[in-house]
């Protein structure tokens, strides 16, 4: 399968319910839990999303990348119906967000960037309160609250107040109580922000569990590891969307490494004096420091002596998707700013 482009925006072909559908006797596509075609939303006359176009099926893990004020947040409140539409069509759960959005609201789970659950409640009394809000009889509120304080292992901090908890266990008890009501879908957005690794790699490790379970998981997140963790991501830039596609798919993107160009990782003594020299060689395109090497995009055809590495330590290497975002960031900021 290849990469599209349209408009300047790269894309993979998708499968949509809203297309006549492929015959089952030939393919096994997953129910899609979201499908949203041409999706634009303005405040006046600013248009924070412009004409977005996306699909996640039933159990995926689609990852939500972009700068801050790219439109990544207004997008998935866009998509829970908390916010109009502009224009564009989006399926939520089978409900027209526009016309459904209080059935689709019912049905999906959201955690917001910032903390928003009572600080002067414990996790328990939180837990409660929603599973109120929610309309959960004693009963079903019981079971649930058991089936999910094993599953995050929230039981020795029950009666602690939310606002004494560590950034990790916040976010537990905000993914408890976001799952209360069984929803199909969840909207995740920067959920590790602000959490140290273990913590991290901890809700990482629950989100997955819940994948497993058929629960169709959308997270936005900076951190290009967690996006690498995703089944598919897709880029917003300026409030377009550029890019959607595996991990795989859009690091072999053309624009990513151009014809006559290579990656190259580049071991040596002296990282930090060695990538000012690259800098400054018209046949180095990119360089930058990853951990203890230089990740470099550099003309195909030159030798290490004419890049001034006949001394180092260099292996080829496949670009990342911090390359990957990157160039076509630039490649976008170079064609200037869209209309707003």
């Amino acid at each position: 399968m290849s990469i599209e482009r349209k408009n300047g925006r790269y894309s993979l072909p998708q499968y949509s319910p809203l297309a006549p559908r492929p015959s089952p006797l030939t393919t096994h596509m997953p129910p899609l839990s979201i499908d949203a075609r041409g999706v634009t939303i303005r405040f006046g006359s600013f248009t924070a999303v412009r004409e977005v176009s996306l699909t996640v099926a039933q159990g995926e893990v689609f990852g939500l990348l972009g700068p801050n004020g790219s439109g990544k947040t207004t997008l998935i409140r866009g998509l829970c119906g908390l916010i109009p539409i502009d224009e564009g069509e989006a399926v939520v759960l089978g409900h027209d967000v526009t016309a459904e959005s209080e059935r689709v609201r019912a049905q999906i789970g959201y955690m917001s960037q910032k903390f928003s659950l009572y600080e002067d409640l414990t996790a328990r009394e939180n837990m409660d309160f929603y599973t109120g809000v929610y309309g959960l009889t004693p009963e079903q509120a019981a079971e649930r609250e058991e089936e999910l304080i094993e599953l995050t292992g929230l039981g020795p901090y029950l009666d602690q107040y939310a606002g004494r908890l560590s950034g990790g266990w916040k976010q537990r008890l905000a993914l408890v109580c976001a799952l209360l009501h069984r929803p199909k879908l969840i909207f995740l957005d920067e959920p590790t922000a602000g959490i140290d690794p273990v913590a991290r790699r901890d809700l990482w490790n629950l989100l997955f569990r819940l994948s497993a379970e058929g629960i169709s998981l959308v997270i936005t997140t900076h951190y290009m590891d967690e996006a690498e963790r995703c089944a598919r991501v897709g880029y917003i830039y300026l409030s377009h969307m550029l890019a959607i596609g595996t991990p795989a798919q859009l690091k072999q993107m053309p624009e990513v490494t151009p014809e006559g160009t290579r990656w190259l990782e580049i071991h040596d003594d002296s990282t930090a004096a060695l990538l000012e020299k690259l800098r400054k060689n018209p046949a180095v395109h990119q360089a930058t420091i990853f951990g203890q090497s230089i990740h470099a995009l550099v003309d195909k055809d030159r030798t290490l002596a004419e890049l001034g590495l006949e001394t180092s330590r260099v292996i080829d290497a496949e670009p990342s998707l911090e390359d990957v975002f990157v160039t076509i960031s630039r490649a976008q900021a170079a064609k200037g700013v869209p209309d707003q």
